[in-house]
């Protein structure tokens, strides 16, 4: 279903310009691209977070989803395609990332 409404948002976008600007369709897809939202874990802008604080072996520690705002769109692929790491993989299209490389960047200015 929700690939379902993002491919119709995507294509409504594509040939209604008019409907949804390209940063209202960026930051629907950032909130909820494939499930749970990029912003869960780096924040509402992709300024990133701290996703939990815990304690190993006697020393504090924090696992933090790092900033993506200012990354470049080379490092933001990588991001994406990097495997084994606690980040989903949620098989996005050229399109789709483009549109979240866009609202992350666009978003840090504001």
């Amino acid at each position: 279903m929700q690939y379902a409404l993002a491919l119709f948002f995507s294509v409504t976008v594509a040939f209604a310009g008019d409907f949804m600007t390209q940063m209202e369709y960026a930051k629907m897809l950032y909130e909820n691209p494939r499930g749970i939202g990029c912003n869960h874990c780096h924040g509402p802008k992709g300024e990133g977070k701290v996703l939990a604080r815990y304690q190993d072996k006697g020393k504090k520690k924090e696992l933090i989803a790092p900033p993506i705002h200012s990354l470049s769109q080379e490092a933001f692929l990588k991001g994406l395609a990097r495997g084994n790491t606690i980040m989903p993989t949620y098989f996005l299209t050229k399109d789709e990332i483009e549109s979240l490389y866009y609202y992350v960047t666009q978003s840090k200015e504001k």
